[in-house]
C-alpha cells in the first residue's frame, strides 16, 4: 500500500554514532529518500550533525521534530530504553516508525511499540538490516538452491573479551547497563542480530530455551549465554555467545548444516567469505558489503512507503526475535528481576 509521495522525508531522533555511517548517509542517498531533520538533546552536538551531513534543520527537542511538517518518517536512533517512548510518540502523530535494534528491552515492550502503530495506522520498521545485506542474500540464494540439502541443524558461537571501559564503574557503555539495553546487555545488543538473521534464513523459530549468567562480575548484564531452539521448518539450533573471554578468543561464526553439506559464515565480519563445504569440495563467495550498511534495508524501507516493494524487517518480524530472546533469557518465565524504570526522557 503506498503511504507517501517521494521523496520520504526523514527525521532522525538520537543523532549518534550509529547515524555517522550506516544509516544517516543511507537516508540521502537512497532512491525516493531524503534527510531533513535531526534531534539531540545536547543541541550543539544536533547543529554540529546538520552542519557535517547536509541536513537543513536540527532540533534539541524529540516533540518539536515529530511535530515538524516537513517530517514524514521518523528514524529511532537512540539506546533500547527510549524506543517504545518515541515509537509511541510517532505513532500518534500519524507518522511511520523505522527503528534501531533491538527493536526493544522485551518482547512486552515491542507488542506495546506493534500495537500503538497498528492502532495508529502506521507501519513499524525495524533496523535488522542484516535481512537485506548482500552476503547474506547469497547465503538464502544458496539455502533456497539446496546448496547444503534440507537443514538439519545451526549452530552460532560469538565470544569475545570485555572491553577496557567495561572493567570501570564509571564509564561502563550503556551497552552492559539493564536499565537501558535490557538483561541480555551485548547478547541484546549483537545476539538480536544473529537469531533475526536465522528468522530470515530459516524461518520464525518455534521454541527456545537458554541459560544466561554473569560470570565476570564486570556489570549487572548477563554476559554468558547458551540456548537451543527449533525453527517452524524442522532445523534444530543452538548457540553460545560469550563477551567475558580470553583476550585470545575472539570467534564469530555461523554454521548451517544440511544432509549434504554445510555453510559457515558471519554476521558482522562483512569481509569474510561465504564458505560452502560439501564433502572434500570447499567453495567461497566474497561478497562486498555497501559503504553504508544500513542502505539496502532503508532502500526497501522507502519502497515499501511509496508502494513499490516490501520491507523484509517489520515490528511483527522483530517481535518475533524479541519473543526468542526473552525465552532465552528466561524473562517469560519471571527467572529475572524486573528492569527498572527507564531514564527521563525530554519532552
Amino acid at each position: 500500500m503506498k503511504i507517501h509521495e517521494a521523496p520520504v522525508r526523514w527525521g532522525i531522533i538520537g543523532c549518534g554514532d550509529v547515524t555517522e555511517v550506516k544509516s544517516g548517509p543511507a537516508l540521502h542517498k537512497a532512491e525516493g529518500s531524503e534527510l531533513a531533520a535531526v534531534m539531540r538533546r545536547d543541541r550543539d552536538k544536533a547543529r554540529d550533525y546538520a552542519r557535517r551531513h547536509g541536513v537543513p534543520r536540527w532540533y534539541d527537542d524529540a516533540g518539536a521534530l515529530i511535530e515538524d511538517e516537513g517530517v514524514d518518517a521518523v528514524y529511532v536512533a537512540t539506546p533500547p530504553d527510549s524506543h517504545p517512548e518515541y515509537t509511541l510518540r510517532a505513532a500518534a502523530a500519524g507518522k511511520p516508525v523505522y527503528v534501531e535494534k533491538p527493536m526493544a528491552r522485551t518482547a512486552a515492550e515491542c507488542e506495546e511499540m506493534v500495537s500503538a502503530c497498528r492502532r495508529a495506522g502506521v507501519p513499524l520498521f525495524v533496523a535488522y538490516y542484516r535481512r537485506r545485506l548482500p552476503v547474506h542474500l547469497k547465503v538464502a540464494e544458496l539455502l533456497a538452491q539446496g546448496a547444503v540439502g534440507g537443514v538439519r541443524t545451526v549452530a552460532i558461537r560469538l565470544f569475545k573479551p570485555a572491553g577496557g571501559s567495561e572493567h570501570t564503574p564509571d564509564s561502563r557503555p550503556w551497552r552492559v547497563d539493564p536499565v537501558i539495553a535490557g538483561e541480555g546487555g551485548h547478547f541484546h545488543d549483537l545476539g538480536c542480530h544473529q537469531l533475526d538473521l536465522l528468522d530470515y534464513l530459516l524461518g520464525p523459530i518455534e521454541a527456545a530455551a537458554g541459560v544466561a549468567l554473569c560470570q565476570g562480575g564486570l556489570y549487572a548484564c548477563r554476559d554468558t549465554v547458551t540456548a537451543s531452539w527449533r525453527h517452524e521448518s524442522g532445523a534444530a539450533g543452538s548457540g553460545a555467545w560469550c563477551f567475558v573471554a580470553d583476550s585470545s578468543t575472539r570467534v564469530e561464526e555461523i554454521e548451517i548444516t544440511g544432509g549434504d553439506g554445510c555453510l559457515r559464515f558471519a554476521a558482522f565480519d562483512l569481509e569474510r567469505p561465504v564458505r560452502l563445504e560439501r564433502g572434500s569440495e570447499v567453495e567461497e563467495f566474497a561478497v562486498p558489503a555497501p559503504a553504508h550498511v544500513q542502505q539496502p534495508l532503508i532502500q526497501s524501507v522507502v519502497d515499501d512507503l511509496l508502494g513499490r516493494g516490501a520491507c523484509p524487517s517489520t515490528g511483527d518480524s522483530a517481535l518475533r526475535t524479541a519473543r526468542v530472546m526473552d525465552r532465552i533469557l528466561g524473562l517469560e518465565q519471571g527467572e529475572r528481576r524486573r528492569l527498572s524504570s527507564p531514564r527521563q526522557l525530554p519532552a
